[in-house]
């Protein structure tokens, strides 16, 4: 069996069809049970713009009816709360709670009862500024998570993505109601990486050998700023989307009423101001799965109607 947390997330929604598709048991972990999706989000398994989807999109129907996942109530930041749901289990996939990137319990509670469930393989989504931006004390919590996982026991594999291309449903509500794109930095470019990729990624290190002991920094393919990701929703919507820049204060006052303040300024720093390794475009998708990674059109096209 594979625990999943974050299932019902941008990359757990993928995730828990993928790994049911392939014939696991899964256990979706998330905070409600089997809250309700995002309006216009890809729905979990819908991830299936061609042929080579198809199969595993009825491989989720077929999963779901046999009983392959079910679902379960745990919180993530209280690993009491995870021990029933790990018993029996040979995966674990840590997705933290933002929360958790400044306060929380000790970064050894969750590996440590993981470790002592009988766990063999952790796979923790971190992030790619744990290593371009050693000294940033946004991301001093999941630097200290890496450490844990590592010194845990069972074998690791460590993610590090760079920016998410579904930041840009942020964006939704004012492009359905004003068709306007509000946002600092508009000619920084990252390149964005779609959701759906670091899913595989992560089914790929929960299932297979050879990944244990790596650490995989994730992109896309491509370097594009937001002025460019607004020209590819104005494209794909057949309107025009205008692009209204913010200034850096105006983006931070925004961006802490859902995060701590030192990550939204930790986020800020890399958005505005990227070091040439975060702007690199990294080959680990391609080395993984054998394809590239997707581009951020691709990311729109499947999620269009959430801008609509």
């Amino acid at each position: 069996m594979i625990v999943v947390t974050g299932a019902t997330g941008n990359i757990g929604r993928t995730l828990v069809p993928l790994l049911a598709a392939a014939g696991e048991d899964v256990a979706a972990v998330s905070r409600g049970l089997r809250p309700a999706e995002p309006a216009g989000a890809e729905p979990v398994g819908a991830e299936s713009t061609g042929a080579e989807h198809a199969g595993a999109d009825e491989g989720v129907r077929r999963a779901r009816a046999a009983g392959r996942v079910r679902h379960a109530q745990a919180d993530v930041g209280d690993a009491t709360t995870l021990r029933p749901v790990l018993d029996g289990a040979d995966a674990l996939f840590v997705l933290l709670g933002g929360e958790l990137n400044s306060h929380g319990e000790s970064p050894h509670a969750l590996p440590t009862a993981a470790a002592d469930a009988g766990v063999k393989r952790i796979v923790l989504l971190s992030s790619q500024g744990s290593a371009t931006r050693p000294d940033a004390p946004s991301h001093t919590r999941l630097r200290a998570f890496e450490a844990a996982v590592r010194a845990a026991g069972p074998d690791f594999t460590i993610l590090r993505p760079g920016a998410f291309a579904s930041n840009a449903f942020a964006w939704a509500e004012s492009v359905r109601t004003r068709r306007t794109v509000h946002a600092p930095f508009g000619d920084v470019a990252l390149p964005v990486i779609d959701p759906a990729d670091i899913a595989e990624v992560a089914a790929a290190a929960l299932r297979e050998g050879g990944h244990a002991g790596r650490t995989y920094e994730l992109t896309g393919p491509e370097a594009i700023s937001p002025r460019e990701q607004v020209a590819v929703l104005s494209a794909a919507l057949g309107e025009e989307v205008a692009f209204a820049e913010l200034t850096r204060e105006e983006a931070r006052a925004r961006m802490t009423h859902f995060m701590p303040e030192e990550v939204a300024d930790g986020t800020l720093d890399i958005l505005g101001a990227p070091l040439p390794s975060e702007q690199r475009v990294s080959p680990d998708v391609r080395d993984v799965l054998g394809r590239p990674a997707r581009p951020f059109a691709q990311w729109v096209a499947r999620n269009l109607p959430a801008f609509r």
